[in-house]
């Protein structure tokens, strides 16, 4: 799929969204199905597969591994919910898609039952394509005290409405648009409490038993907003080689030549490699202790991984804009296919999960023998 994406990025971007014969070809692969339990039709995988599939898809369009990185992760927050909302989603159709937005926006007033439930989120990735949502929303304690309850609520296409607010400089691919909640209802079935993510105690651990829904959420969840960029990176240094191999300037010095075209392109080449095994070899770490019964109590180890995911971007941002600056003045070009895949690392770095300074310096206070303060590990 990688060249069909590439040939098709000028469309994505020009109409602001995937394309939906990418999405019905992802559809088809199967792709969806990578993290989705077997009981609606999925296939369990481990996470190293969907995160693959994910860069993969990248190195031909951003925008497209974005979509599918943020929909795939939720068909595995699915099994974490109280198992009548697996039923409400795919009872009739497994295939149907969820998106999201998790910013705590949602005003959350609690009556019998469930909750009357409003308010207004951005950045909805790939909302186009899904019949349902999740919305992030705080509870706060009826007696004013202590710290409020984060929750995902889990919402059908019919309670919400999607404002289309995405003209961006990079991503413009995902439409990322707005959705506005008027007081419906949700049933306390169909949310998730952040608390039960980051312990392990969801209410559909007895119906989704597989090892891969023990993980915690937080580490599944950040990888899906980082690895697309990893793929972009790759894409990019494709783009560079093809280009730098050839290209003779017009001074008459030929680019494969240069001093800073040579180091970017073999720092550019290490770092990738590097990014991809630091995440298969934190994977294979937490799935094999799961596998072995073993707790994942270890906080500064999933404070450590949680940083390294926390640090992808930014290290893509600076090898894009390296392989940027060796390009010289054809660089510059708004036809040089190089852009795209810069604007849209840099795009990707505005994701409050892809903040390394916020989440290394909880780590390093982690190590320093201070509480943790970072509960989404």
């Amino acid at each position: 799929m990688v060249p069909v994406l590439a040939s098709r990025a000028k469309k994505t971007e020009e109409l602001r969204r995937v394309p939906d014969e990418t999405v019905a070809e992802m559809q088809a692969a199967g792709f969806f199905r990578v993290l989705q339990a077997k009981q609606y039709g999925g296939y369990e995988m481990d996470p190293q597969v969907f995160y693959d599939i994910c860069m993969t898809l990248a190195e031909g369009c951003m925008s497209t591994a974005w979509i599918y990185g943020v929909i795939g992760v939720h068909n595995w927050q699915l099994a974490c919910f109280d198992p009548r909302a697996s039923e409400d989603v795919w009872g009739k159709d497994t295939s149907v898609l969820v998106a999201s937005t998790y910013m705590p926006k949602g005003q959350v007033k609690p009556v019998e039952g469930g909750f009357q439930f409003s308010g207004r989120w951005g950045f909805s990735s790939g909302i186009d394509h899904a019949q349902w949502v999740l919305l992030g929303g705080l509870i706060f304690p009826a007696d004013g005290k202590g710290p409020p309850e984060y929750r995902t609520f889990l919402l059908p296409r019919k309670d919400f409405e999607v404002i289309d607010t995405w003209h961006v400089m990079g991503l413009k691919g995902t439409g990322s648009k707005d959705i506005v909640v008027k007081d419906v209802f949700v049933p306390e079935y169909r949310t998730h409490k952040a608390t039960d993510g980051f312990m392990g105690t969801n209410p559909g651990r007895h119906t989704f038993t597989a090892d891969l829904y023990k993980l915690p959420f937080g580490q599944i969840f950040v990888r899906a907003v980082s690895s697309a960029a990893i793929g972009g990176l790759q894409g990019a240094l494709n783009t560079f080689l093809d280009f730098a191999k050839v290209r003779v300037g017009d001074m008459g010095n030929k680019t494969s030549e240069q001093a800073p075209a040579q180091l970017a392109a073999a720092e550019t080449a290490q770092s990738i490699d590097e990014m991809k095994l630091v995440l298969h070899r934190n994977f294979d770490v937490l799935m094999g202790k799961i596998r072995a019964n073993q707790p994942l109590d270890d906080i500064a180890q999933r404070s450590h991984f949680r940083f390294q995911a926390a640090q992808v971007v930014d290290r893509c941002a600076r090898h894009a804009y390296q392989l940027f600056s060796a390009c010289g003045g054809r660089g510059i070009f708004t036809d040089f296919p190089l852009h795209r895949y810069m604007h849209d690392i840099y795009a990707a770095r505005g994701h409050y999960a892809n903040n390394p300074e916020q989440f290394g310096r909880n780590y390093g206070s982690v190590l320093l023998g201070r509480d943790n303060t970072d509960y989404f590990l």
